[in-house]
């Protein structure tokens, strides 16, 4: 079964784009350690679409 985490990087790791808007940090979809989203600029938007992607019947 393919796993769908939601992972978090701060610093450097966050892409420039982010970092010239302020941001320290940024949220990534990722299913079996590849990201399948691109960089979100808030928690409540990467669970959004983690609801979105993800049946509820398989988290609790």
């Amino acid at each position: 079964m393919h796993s769908v985490k939601i992972m978090s990087v701060i610093g450097s790791a966050v892409p420039a784009t982010l970092r010239a808007k302020g941001l320290l940090a940024c949220w990534y979809l990722v299913q079996d350690g590849e990201p399948i989203s691109g960089p979100l600029a808030s928690l409540p938007a990467a669970e959004a679409l983690f609801q979105s992607l993800v049946p509820s019947t398989l988290h609790h």
